[in-house]
């Protein structure tokens, strides 16, 4: 059942019965289906009350009309580089297939970047695939630039 787009959205932490919602969201796309499996997959599980115990991440989603419509994964990252500085990395941002163009991501977004000035954070961090051009242009809409070359490698 879609939700109402109008209705106000609450930012919130993620709780344990969350996490078949943010599973589902995470693989409605191409990328995505290709890696997430079945949302009742104990990894699923074990990995939400890892990130709950460590005090550097907050998983959080947005909820409108009762139901989770989109995920955001913040983590604190303290460093030596530039004078000490801690950094906020935004992984994992999704918005329900349905619920995307009205402004939740921009609403999601927004939370983290208030929530790493809180923190103390001196710069806001993410990453994004390559191949999702829309996202690098809402990126780039809310202040974020393309100053880095990310690499991975899988083990």
């Amino acid at each position: 059942m879609a939700v109402e787009r109008g209705g106000t959205l609450v930012i919130r932490e993620a709780r344990s019965e969350d996490v078949a919602d943010i599973v589902r969201m995470l693989a409605d796309d191409p990328l995505g289906a290709s890696r997430e499996t079945d949302p009742g997959f104990s990894g699923y599980q074990m990995a939400f009350e890892n990130i709950s115990a460590d005090p550097h991440q907050k998983l959080v989603v947005g909820e409108r009309g009762g139901e989770v419509v989109a995920c955001l994964q913040l983590t604190f990252i303290p460093g030596l580089s530039r004078r000490g500085m801690t950094r906020a990395l935004i992984e994992a941002v999704r918005v329900r297939s349905d619920q995307r163009g009205g402004g939740i991501g921009r609403q999601l977004i927004g939370w983290a970047i208030d929530e790493a000035r809180r923190a103390g954070c001196g710069m806001v961090q993410l990453t994004t695939d390559r191949t999702r051009a829309g996202a690098h242009r809402f990126y780039e809409s809310l202040g974020f630039q393309g100053t880095h070359v990310g690499m991975k490698l899988t083990l």
